[in-house]
């Protein structure tokens, strides 16, 4: 688990583009995106370019989301310490694993069966404890250990999933893209009561798509 004084100094760069380049302003994720090492959850070919702005390939047809993205997601949450996170598309881990240096107590989701071991592999080796890691369908959710301060998904849904909103507690928040695939629209899901949601919408982005009932 090679993590030399190269590969933090490019996240000391990285950190500072989100923070000065793209206004990036909670110190939870930016002090979690300085130690986790991006490099650690790619394939080596992709190792030199860990710390750019860049979106890559991991297993099972997925992707590793641009660091922007990952932070973004993570700031819009407004996580407090020690609040309780249902994640759904654990990928990797390596949102995973800034949810938990963010010092929250994560429960995650990941349908496809080679990136559910590895990043099993990766948080035993980084030595990071998520509460809970399942194999199975994000669309179900955590009904068992609902209700949550706040849900992320990382996958596009086309529609919102219901299921999820139920499992969220009143005043808790809920990061989803939504829309078709390929370009979703970044929103935040405020539970004002169990009947009032408040809705807002922050740009256009790209996720691999969320499928339900499809574990691999």
């Amino acid at each position: 688990m090679r993590d030399s004084f190269v590969h933090r100094g490019k996240r000391r760069q990285l950190v500072d583009y989100l923070q000065r380049g793209l206004g990036i302003s909670d110190a939870l994720v930016l002090n979690a995106m300085n130690e986790v090492p991006r490099h650690l959850f790619i394939e080596s070919v992709f190792e030199d370019y860990a710390y750019e702005d860049r979106a890559f390939p991991i297993a099972a047809g997925q992707t590793i989301s641009h660091p922007s993205t990952v932070a973004e997601q993570s700031e819009l949450l407004e996580l407090k310490q020690g609040e309780k996170v249902l994640e759904i598309g654990t990928g990797c881990g390596y949102q995973t694993a800034v949810l938990m240096k963010m010092d929250a107590q994560v429960y995650t989701i990941e349908r496809q069966k080679s990136l559910y071991e590895f990043s099993t592999r990766m948080f035993r080796e980084l030595m990071l404890r998520p509460k809970f890691q399942s194999f199975g369908d994000g669309f179900a959710g955590l009904p068992s250990f609902a209700p949550f301060d706040k849900i992320i998904v990382t996958c596009g849904a086309e529609q919102l999933p219901t299921e999820l909103l139920r499992q969220l507690k009143v005043g808790g928040k809920m990061v989803i893209p939504l829309g078709p695939t390929d370009q979703q629209m970044l929103c935040r899901f405020t539970k004002i009561s169990q009947k009032e949601i408040e809705k807002e919408e922050f740009g256009i982005y790209k996720f691999v798509p969320m499928l339900q009932d499809k574990n691999h």
